[in-house]
């Protein structure tokens, strides 16, 4: 016994060395709270006491980490816990490598966004003295899972400015392997300036589309960021309520899951890790005969659930340490700590490490985050996560329950189909007010006698979906002829109208859907979309036997035609000269004849000028300058209306010049309108009498279509318009949705 006292005593000096991050004020806590536990009770250790040293460190400092662990193992420690960023973790890795020093690191995230893995160092001996203390990140494996059982084949990943996009690598590998058609989109910390944004660079019709994207969507960000950004998506009319959005995050408390599902309009579901708690108060207190504090394990205190899981792994990590010490102590295999001078490139690694190291791979406990071990390539793999869902219920977006559970060996537990509607509609008959519009519904042919009856398209859905739930309908046209658009007192007309004042279960037309309808009825999903189209009357193709003169003006062809006897004048004057000569001509000399008549000047001039010759001119100096400056303008001036007939020819088969909104605000000979109370009738309102649009097109177009209150040059159906342009006026093509329900 007096042998193994001074033993006894010096292991009382044993020392745990810690480097925590300055903004991690909890994590210092969490700390001193397990060596005090430790301390106070005899469950280990017994009479043995673990001392420490701790050591701050500004946050992402990987150089200021290795010195101040540098200074901790000049000191002598028999293991460091550390709880810190990637870039600290991977200077310290190498480190606690090269001297032999265990490593516990807990990875910290203290920004709220979804935490991304570590990628550190491999050991150059493949001897790694670092242990991951929290578990790999498994969020990849746990949305993966989440998409293949809800069927989703194309989908969006909102992240925010602090999340790692690196981390979702694995995940979109994964993805693409499945055929899964997957977006990304960062978001920014002016979460307000994303929403504004989209509105000023998406036209109309790209915005119902990008609506249709945010129907599926996951959001990789921190609690809060998530919350205003759906608010924001809600206040915007971009989010709907038959969306269905995942919000993916380790650590996000029940008091932010209330927050975001009041906050969302459609299907919410919520992935976070867990931490099991046993039922038994005495049970839940003891750890491998070790008894937690009150203040962590009893929930009435509500301690607990105000810590970070870096903290309760912390507290883990450390309970770890004190039971590998007593494997030690139980063994009598413990080696004395050494002084280790970082500095020294002769100082050798401490000898007792890879067996501490051992010691701790070996041991298995239960904490405060469930079981803890090392054994699975030096990482501790034990994660659950629960998966939590709001309900359709009366109470809408306020009931959330948990779905399912996901942990690391068994993988999905539990069920995330959402519950289909079988007999819910079993001989109920549903009111449908319909707008005829051809394709999508139009009269059948009727039988004398008979109810009048309807086809078309959207009929045809109509009767699946009655067939598929076991219901029947009684169809009727609207009244006014109207889609549905709001009126000067705050009511709505139209097929909407009807809804709202509940005289219709459900509206069948082609109705787009538009914000202001989406915020007073619900619609289905889209199947069909139209942009907004010019619809103009063919042009009639005029034969003119005059097109020939169109290349040169009135004004042109008088000049030409002034030319030629002009010149034919001048060349008769030249040649009469020339024949005068030829009468008394010099001794030796002899002139050819020419014809001196003023016929065959003009035949020749206007020969030259069609460029057919004539007859052949020999004769003075002046009569050659006068022809040569004629062939030449002969040639210019052919030249000239060769490439204007072209010109005139291709410009006569091309279409009319009315392409955009502003080719059509700016011409003057074609009256046009749109469909009256319709979606694009709207459009060009809101558009047209805004003071702060700065493109005066839309005041233009809405001055011309709103004429005498919009009788004069818009129409009542499309039917209307089509007639109305095949008789001489252009249209706007109209609505371009085909069902809205409630």
């Amino acid at each position: 016994c007096t042998s193994i006292t001074p033993w006894l005593s010096f292991i009382s000096f044993s020392s745990t060395g810690a480097i925590f991050e300055e903004n991690a004020v909890r994590d210092d806590d969490i700390f001193q709270l397990a060596i005090s536990d430790l301390s106070l009770n005899d469950d280990i250790l017994q009479s043995e006491k673990i001392t420490h040293s701790v050591k701050r460190i500004e946050a992402n400092n990987p150089f200021q980490a290795v010195q101040e662990a540098c200074e901790l193992m000049n000191q002598g420690i028999l293991a460091l816990v550390t709880s810190t960023g990637c870039a600290a973790a991977n200077a310290l890795q190498s480190l606690t490598d090269a001297m032999h020093i265990p490593h516990l690191f807990i990875q910290r995230n203290g920004k709220g966004s979804p935490r991304t893995a570590c990628h550190l160092n491999p050991s150059p001996d493949g001897e790694s003295y670092t242990l991951a203390a929290r578990p790999p990140v498994r969020l990849n494996d746990v949305m993966l899972t989440l998409v293949t059982e809800l069927r989703w084949q194309k989908f969006i990943v909102f992240y925010d400015a602090d999340y790692d996009i690196r981390g979702l690598q694995t995940f979109l590998d994964q993805a693409s392997r499945q055929g899964l058609d997957v977006s990304l989109q960062r978001v920014d910390h002016n979460v307000s300036k994303v929403f504004t944004n989209l509105f000023h660079t998406m036209r109309t019709e790209e915005l119902n589309r990008y609506r249709d994207t945010l129907r599926r969507a996951m959001l990789l960000m921190s609690p809060r960021g998530a919350q205003v950004f759906i608010h924001q998506a809600v206040e915007t009319n971009l989010a709907s309520k038959d969306s269905h959005w995942v919000y993916a995050n380790e650590e996000v408390s029940d008091t932010e899951i209330m927050e975001l599902v009041h906050s969302s309009l459609g299907r919410m579901t919520i992935i976070r890790q867990i931490f099991p708690l046993w039922r038994d108060t005495n049970i839940r207190c003891m750890r491998n005969n070790h008894r937690i504090s009150s203040l962590l394990c009893d929930p009435q205190e509500g301690y607990l659930q105000s810590l970070e899981a870096s903290n309760l792994y912390l507290y883990d990590s450390v309970l770890m340490l004190a039971n590998a010490f007593y494997s030690k102590l139980e063994d009598r295999k413990w080696h004395s700590m050494a002084s280790l001078n970082c500095m020294r490139k002769s100082t050798k690694p401490w000898n007792g490490g890879w067996s501490m190291l051992d010691t701790i791979q070996k041991r298995r406990i239960t904490g405060l985050t469930g079981m803890m071990d090392f054994r699975a390539e030096g990482s501790n793999s034990h994660v659950q996560f629960e998966i939590l869902g709001t309900s359709y219920s009366e109470t809408f977006g306020k009931d959330v329950k948990r779905l399912a559970t996901w942990d690391s060996i068994r993988g999905l537990n539990g069920s995330l189909k959402e519950s289909r509607i079988e007999n819910g509609m079993q001989g109920i008959t549903v009111k449908v007010v319909t707008l005829l519009e051809e394709p999508f519904v139009m009269v059948a042919e009727n039988i004398l006698g008979q109810p009048k009856r309807y086809k078309g398209f959207s009929i045809d859905v109509l009767d699946a979906l009655a067939r598929l739930l076991g219901f029947k309908y009684e169809i009727y046209q609207v009244a006014d002829g109207k889609y549905g658009s709001p009126t000067f007192n705050g009511s709505w007309n139209g097929m909407i109208g009807e809804l709202i004042s509940k005289r219709a279960d459900m509206a069948l037309s082609a109705i787009t859907i538009t914000p202001e309808r989406e915020s007073v009825v619900d619609f289905s999903k889209r199947y069909l979309d139209y942009s907004v189209g010019i619809l103009m009357r063919k042009s009639e193709d005029k034969i003119n036997i005059f097109s020939l003169l169109a290349p040169f003006d009135l004004a042109v062809w008088a000049c030409i035609a002034a030319a030629i006897p002009v010149v034919g004048v001048m060349i008769f004057i030249l040649r009469r000269v020339q024949s005068v000569r030829a009468q008394n001509p010099p001794a030796g000399h002899q002139v050819a004849s020419v014809s001196t008549s003023l016929q065959s000047a003009i035949w020749i001039v206007y020969g030259a000028f069609v460029q057919q010759g004539g007859d052949s001119i020999l004769g003075s100096v002046a009569l050659r300058i006068v022809m040569g400056s004629w062939w030449l303008f002969t040639l210019i001036v052919c030249s000239s209306y060769t490439a204007n007939l072209a010109a005139y020819l291709t410009v006569s088969r091309m279409d009319n010049a009315v392409r955009t909104f502003q080719d059509l605000s700016k011409q003057m000979d074609l009256a046009y309108g749109t469909v009256r109370d319709s979606a694009v009738y709207e459009y060009f309102r809101v558009k047209g009498t805004n003071a702060l649009e700065q493109d005066s097109t839309f005041a233009e177009l809405w001055r011309i279509i709103n004429k005498n209150n919009g009788h004069e040059n818009s129409v009542s159906s499309p039917s209307e318009g089509i007639r109305k342009v095949s008789t001489g006026m252009a249209s706007c093509r109209a609505e371009s949705q085909i069902i809205a329900t409630v």
